[in-house]
């Protein structure tokens, strides 16, 4: 089997402007000073905490993931997921591209990554031939709640 490679970006970077940062800003000070009020310290640390997680990915690059599928399983960077702990796949054609894989691991058991500069069908004929069942999947409800909002 000759091994299928392609990159892609960790995730799309939004453009977002100051008005964003400023709302970000004014909602987590006014959130922080209403639990402060009512004496709930530990909230109003952690919306503080919150609202700096939040800063600090807006303004991060995302990275280039390498992917590739060989004869041992998927590489994603420097992790491998072999084929037998790959419980199912999906491959998404309609809009854009995607790979979605269901695995064995305990935290985060489902993984999608975008098909960039490599063909959909190609992708699926390889893992169809590794015995690997197909199952419809799609991105979990709170990504796409969490890419309608904007973060």
């Amino acid at each position: 089997m000759k091994s299928l490679m392609w990159s892609a970006l960790e995730y799309e970077q939004k453009e977002r402007g100051t008005d964003w940062f400023w709302a970000l800003g004014v909602i987590i000070v006014a959130s922080s000073i209403a639990s402060l009020i009512y004496g709930n310290y530990f909230f109003a640390i952690l919306l503080i905490l919150g609202g700096l997680s939040f800063w600090m990915f807006a303004i991060r690059k995302p990275e280039m993931i390498h992917y590739e599928l060989n004869d041992k399983g998927l590489q994603i960077e420097n992790q491998l997921y072999p084929f037998e702990r790959i419980k199912s796949f999906f491959v998404r054609t309609d809009t854009s591209p995607a790979l979605f894989i269901k695995s064995e691991r305990v935290f985060m058991p489902m993984l999608s990554m975008p098909l960039n500069g490599v063909s959909p069908m190609e992708v699926r004929q390889v893992m169809l031939s590794k015995n690997i069942p197909e199952e419809e999947m799609q991105e979990h409800f709170s990504e796409r709640v969490i890419e309608s909002l904007g973060i």
